[in-house]
């Protein structure tokens, strides 16, 4: 049964009332791990929500840019958002309509993910922890030592790389990648290519979104570092994806 208060990650209430059975998510991870874990309750996502692949309901937007319209016409009785992939304004403004809004925190670590998912699905939704969380604290609880030091894009034109506390660079730490940004004052820096290339890092690690790189356009801008080009969703989505991605990951940057 779920708690009678909920209080999201940033310890704004959500004024929700029974179970969610009507719930619109605007953060493509958030919409696979309620979708796995609770069926059916997933009534409206955003375009990038790509996951389940099975899942069709109508589109709202995109996470950044959502039309607020849309979201209305599907009477929730509560939204998902991201502290990082979502406007303050737009939570408000659906706040200030009486939509309840959980704001999920952004995530600085696997572990820090996994919490805030276990939250969200026992507390909002009041079931037991589904198996896929369990599953994914197991693989994801060791830290690996050190083999290789990578720069990390996520954008280009201008270059974009991951800085501090990224859950994504964490997926990697604990893959045995250190990630030659991770001190860096920014979580997300923009150095010029020339900086990128003189870092020492002997990997360059290319996702395939939020930029699409792929083997003819990446590799070639990092001659000295060897290139590991993978999927951005194993990368960077935490949710139910995180049991495949291990492995995945893993056998990329060994």
């Amino acid at each position: 049964m779920r708690n009678a208060e909920l209080i999201d990650d940033l310890g704004e209430p959500v004024p929700v009332t029974g179970e969610p059975r009507r719930v619109v998510s605007l953060v493509p991870s958030l919409t696979e791990a309620v979708e796995v874990s609770v069926p059916g309750r997933i009534v409206a996502a955003t375009g990038y929500c790509t996951h389940p692949s099975t899942l069709e309901v109508p589109r709202v937007g995109g996470s950044k840019y959502p039309k607020l319209d849309l979201v209305r016409a599907q009477r929730p009785d509560l939204v998902l958002a991201n502290s990082e992939e979502n406007r303050p304004e737009d939570v408000a403004e659906l706040r200030a309509d009486g939509i309840p809004v959980f704001v999920m925190a952004a995530a600085g670590s696997v572990p820090a993910a996994l919490g805030s998912l276990r939250r969200i699905l026992t507390q909002a939704f009041g079931i037991d922890e589904p198996g896929w969380l369990v599953t994914a604290e197991d693989l994801w609880r060791e830290v690996e030592p050190v083999r290789h030091r990578a720069v990390i894009p996520v954008w280009r034109k201008p270059w974009v790389v991951l800085g501090r506390d990224t859950f994504a660079g964490d997926v990697l730490r604990r893959l045995g990648v250190e990630n030659v940004y991770s001190g860096h004052s920014e979580r997300y820096p923009r150095p010029s290519l020339e900086e990128l290339t003189e870092t020492g890092a002997d990997l360059v690690v290319l996702p395939d979104e939020p930029y699409e790189f792929t083997q003819d356009d990446g590799p070639g801008f990092f001659p000295r570092m060897r290139p590991v080009l993978l999927s951005g969703r194993y990368l960077s989505w935490y949710g139910p994806s995180l049991v495949d991605a291990y492995a995945a990951l893993r056998a990329s940057v060994r």
